[in-house]
């Protein structure tokens, strides 16, 4: 029994290992009871425009309508829906700078204390390197359409390497653990 845990534990940190971690945060209005609302619909003020391909953004609202759906509440229309859902989605270019400093001279195990120092008799290098990256949000507002509050916000971040592999899970899958915090229809 002890040896199927450890290996089912392994297991589960080699797939967390495999790709970039999504960081989900979430918040609530305390005051808001979830109880009455029963409907929602997709909304985007303003048109707003979004930095992904259009079939990104279609899986998006699709995992968005999934996991409603899944919770209790019915699609509506935008004039009759209790609930406005609203997926916003951010990406920025990122970069991560790092140092590393080859000291040379003598002093053996005190380097980078050596001596002689200013005799020509040891010297360092420092390179840098830059990695670039970019830096992805989805942020999903719901909020009260007849009172126009933001009722509920759940906020996931990762940083993408390149292209996501198999998008039509794992971006499903993504809106899935940033919504799990969302109330159920009582």
């Amino acid at each position: 029994m002890k040896q199927t845990f450890l290996y089912s534990a392994i297991a589960l940190l080699m797939l967390a290992a495999c790709g970039p971690t999504l960081k989900v945060t979430s918040d609530v209005n305390k005051q808001a009871s979830f109880a009455g609302y029963k409907t929602f619909a997709l909304y985007n003020p303003a048109g707003q425009q979004s930095p992904i391909s259009e079939l990104n953004r279609d899986r998006i609202n699709n995992g968005v309508i999934a996991a409603m759906t899944a919770k209790g509440y019915t699609q509506a229309d935008t004039s009759s829906a209790d609930l406005l859902v609203n997926p916003i989605t951010i990406a920025k270019q990122g970069q991560n700078v790092t140092a590393n400093t080859d000291y040379y001279g003598y002093g053996g195990y005190y380097r980078p204390y050596y001596w002689g120092g200013g005799m020509g008799m040891g010297s360092s290098n420092t390179t840098f390197s830059v990695d670039k990256y970019i830096d992805g949000s989805v942020i999903v507002d719901v909020i009260d359409r007849a009172k126009r509050n933001l009722l509920w916000q759940g906020v996931g971040n990762s940083q993408i390497d390149g292209p996501i592999k198999d998008p039509d899970t794992k971006i499903p899958a993504a809106i899935t653990k940033i919504m799990a915090s969302f109330p159920a229809k009582m």
